[in-house]
């Protein structure tokens, strides 16, 4: 049975990679907004941003891949809704492949798009002067967060993908994940902010990532934040999965 759906999985996978090649547009556009912000708060507004003695790209870079990982989710959903309203999981019902492949298959590939559309992220930064004193491990720790909060806003995003009623809706969901970071720490200091509004920021998921990405690519202790970080990951996953399958049950049963 694990063969079966290892081997289902990988089919479907190839298949949806094969859409990607052929519409390198999506990872393109998903790229778009978060190099414009990188470019727009270093370059415009960064020199009115107090936010430490350090470069204020070193500074803003995890809330931008933050931002990264959160508008290339959003294809998921959407792809995944123009397959039920395709019919394609009804063909897929009738051959005899596991069914969660199916909905593996469109995670799987949301993982690959959005670490390319993070190397691209990294890469413009790097040109752009951003630079780490963190080692190998440092890196390693900086890929798993990322890895596993794209993982767990995929299948957050396969719920709307397969409850939405229009294509707009299905997509249109990533949008308050988009702006989440910009009630956080990845723009400026919580200490800065209004009181109600700190208290929002410093306890949402998005301020202990990012938090934590910059203090492994700084280099320096991380503290006991990432443990925050890694309980905002893994439990916005569970969640996700839990409610996902259950979409997904109602949906082709």
């Amino acid at each position: 049975m694990n063969r079966h759906f290892v081997g289902d999985t990988a089919v479907l996978l190839g298949r949806s990679l094969r859409h990607i090649a052929r519409s390198p547009d999506t990872i393109i556009t998903t790229v778009i907004t978060p190099i414009a912000m990188l470019l727009l708060f270093v370059y415009v507004l960064g020199g009115a941003i107090q936010a430490g003695t350090g470069s204020y790209v070193n500074y803003l870079l995890p809330g931008i891949l933050i931002i990264t990982i959160a508008s290339g989710i959003s294809y998921t959903a959407y792809r995944l809704f123009l397959d039920l309203q395709g019919g394609i999981f009804e063909r897929f019902q009738s051959m005899p492949i596991a069914r969660s492949a199916v909905l593996w298959a469109h995670v799987l590939t949301s993982m690959v798009a959005n670490l390319i559309s993070l190397v691209v992220v990294v890469l413009v930064a790097l040109a752009m002067g951003f630079r780490s004193g963190t080692g190998v491990l440092g890196w390693l720790a900086v890929l798993g967060i990322l890895v596993l909060f794209t993982l767990a806003l995929t299948w957050l995003a396969v719920i709307p993908g397969l409850t939405a009623s229009s294509v707009d809706g299905a997509s249109a969901f990533a949008y308050p994940l988009i702006f989440l970071p910009f009630v956080s720490s990845a723009f400026v200091p919580t200490a800065s902010m209004p009181g109600p509004v700190r208290a929002f920021a410093e306890n949402q998921p998005v301020t202990s990532i990012v938090n934590s990405l910059r203090a492994l690519f700084a280099g320096q202790p991380v503290g006991s934040g990432i443990w925050t970080a890694l309980a905002w990951c893994v439990g916005i996953l569970v969640l996700a999965v839990v409610f996902a399958g259950a979409a997904y049950r109602r949906r082709v049963n």
